[in-house]
């Protein structure tokens, strides 16, 4: 059972993402594995793109089985439009509200930026960043490459041609706006090489060891799926 974080402030337990029938119940995909989050009445808080999150009561709420999200009726919200003007809004409670989970479970934000450790030879091949629950718990490792260094250096590093066009180009808007493109190019061609990704089942076969305090993963994954990346 994982609650995601959306700050500090607050844990980030769902996402509405429209309106249910014609009597305002909202369709909620879920950023947390507590049930209760979305069937269990009482106070949450609902956060607009760009504003403070605002206490709301939560009435009812069930499980849709097979679309993996729920259909949640919030006090105050009767009708269809009022539904769809909250859709892209984030449910969340304060942080302080984070539930126990039980032995050999986490929250998301335990887990995000643990170093994941080959469990064979002790390598490190990349970071959490990310966890998906569609269905079965996925780890999003990012996997940085010797390639996007260099990449990287050579994009944010000018070459004396380079410099010399960019003084220039106070006279000649001309060679300003070819020196730009090709910086650009570059720039977009690093970010692009910057970063691979994996995604690695979260199952004790696979990942045996977490290690939250210590910051680290261990996992015995089957051949063939590190070289997918």
């Amino acid at each position: 059972m994982i609650d995601n974080v959306t700050d500090k402030d607050w844990l980030l337990i769902g996402r509405i993402v429209g309106a249910h029938g014609l009597n305002g119940h909202i369709k909620v995909y879920p950023e947390s594995d507590f049930p209760e989050r979305f069937i269990e009445p009482g106070e949450r808080w609902i956060e607009k793109p760009g504003a403070n999150p605002t206490p709301i009561q939560l009435i009812s709420g069930r499980y849709l089985e097979g679309k993996n999200i729920y259909l949640v009726k919030l006090a105050g919200i009767d009708f269809r439009d009022q539904a769809e003007d909250l859709s892209g809004a984030k449910l969340v409670v304060p942080v302080g509200d984070r539930l126990p989970v039980a032995p050999g479970e986490f929250h998301v934000s335990d887990l995000i930026g643990l170093r994941v450790i080959l469990q064979s030879d002790q390598t490190a091949i990349g970071t959490i960043t990310n966890v998906f629950t569609t269905g079965h718990d996925l780890l999003e490792v990012s996997l940085p490459t010797a390639e996007s260094t260099s990449d990287l250096d050579t994009a944010s590093k000018r070459t004396e041609p380079e410099r010399a066009l960019s003084l220039e180009s106070k006279h000649h808007p001309s060679l300003r706006s070819k020196a730009a493109q090709k910086l650009r190019r570059k720039a977009r061609r690093a970010k692009k090489k910057q970063t691979k990704t994996l995604l690695i089942p979260f199952v004790e076969d696979i990942v045996p060891v977490v290690d939250v305090l210590a910051g680290r993963v261990e996992i015995t994954p089957p051949a063939g799926l590190i070289e997918l990346a």
